[in-house]
């Protein structure tokens, strides 16, 4: 009996000190959480990743001396965003191996995702957001969010990514010029974005395509990743008669039994088709620009759908610029 009470008095005198440090650390984690995943979501591009990048980072966290921690946000933001910057190093090399076109990850955004405001910082996670992002260097990428959307001045984003100041200006200028460049003349509504994406599933829902073409910009652009894994068109499509003959010959060799719903997916409703068997088989976003269609993006990588409901609790939480 002495040995087991010499044994408890060692865990309290030794080891409670130990254990109440993880305790704090790990709450301290949890309180950022949602910014964290936020953060690395909108780098990569994909929730698998991001949330991979999160569990390397609170390893690291767990692990660092505490003098070395001014701050537990900072610290944090500072090792994840420098994880991801390596990460996108690497990603671009397997980027060029994919087969066919590259999206981002889909995640849904609707309410039950969203009691921390999320909203405010929709159109950062669209599908036409991310993909710009995609075109700048990982540097340019790092700087640009973390000013623009997450409202860290310059000499905090320098901490950040290890540059100076002055460096991380001409990061953040250089990449808005890009984005601007590419974002569309006419930001449309929220009733005008849903009207265009009921129009469209009803005209790909009956192979009308009369009505769909008339739904199409002139430079409209139909993007769709497979993976390899499913059925995708493995280069753009350009045009609308080519993208509305594209759409409504895969609607004519969808399986029958197939359910069709509208979810709000990366900031904007979206158009998710689940097969008889279950889960996610494609989603749909638009990008439109003056009251018509601009640009389409198909999902249909069973790599990328497979975990989308598992997002549903995980809330995104960071700055209050909106995009």
């Amino acid at each position: 009996m002495s040995d087991l009470k010499g044994s408890d008095r060692q865990i309290d005198t030794d080891e409670r000190p130990e254990m109440l440090r993880r305790q704090s650390r790990l709450q301290a984690y949890s309180e950022h959480r949602a910014l964290l995943f936020s953060i690395a979501y909108r780098m990569l591009g994909s929730a698998a990743d991001a949330e991979d990048m999160l569990h390397e980072t609170f390893l690291r966290w767990q692990e660092a001396p505490d003098e070395e921690i001014r701050s537990p946000r900072a610290f944090l933001v500072t090792v994840l965003s420098r994880l991801c910057l390596q990460h996108l190093e690497s990603a671009r090399v397997k980027r060029e191996e994919y087969v066919g076109e590259w999206l981002p990850e889909p995640v849904f955004t609707g309410h039950q995702s969203d009691p921390l405001g999320m909203s405010q910082m929709q159109e950062s996670l669209s599908m036409a957001f991310l993909l710009l992002l995609e075109q700048l260097t990982p540097a340019e990428r790092a700087a640009f969010l973390l000013h623009e959307v997450f409202d860290y001045d310059y000499d905090d984003i320098a901490e950040i990514i290890g540059k100076n100041g002055a460096n991380c200006r001409q990061l953040v200028r250089r990449a808005r010029q890009h984005v601007n460049s590419g974002r569309p003349r006419f930001k449309p509504s929220p009733e005008e974005h849903k009207r265009l994406l009921d129009e469209f599933l009803a005209a790909t829902s009956t192979g009308n395509m009369q009505n769909l073409v008339s739904l199409l910009s002139d430079e409209v652009v139909l993007y769709s990743d497979g993976g390899g894994k499913q059925r995708a068109a493995l280069n753009p499509i350009y045009g609308p008669d080519r993208v509305a003959r594209f759409l409504v010959g895969a609607g004519k060799k969808t399986q029958a039994g197939i359910s069709v719903r509208i979810e709000d997916v990366n900031g904007q409703p979206a158009i998710v088709y689940s097969p008889p068997t279950g889960g996610i088989g494609c989603i749909i976003s638009l990008q439109s620009d003056g009251g018509v269609i601009r640009d389409i993006y198909v999902v249909t990588n069973p790599d990328k759908l497979r975990e989308v409901p598992a997002y549903l609790s995980n809330p995104f939480q960071g700055g209050t610029q909106e995009w």
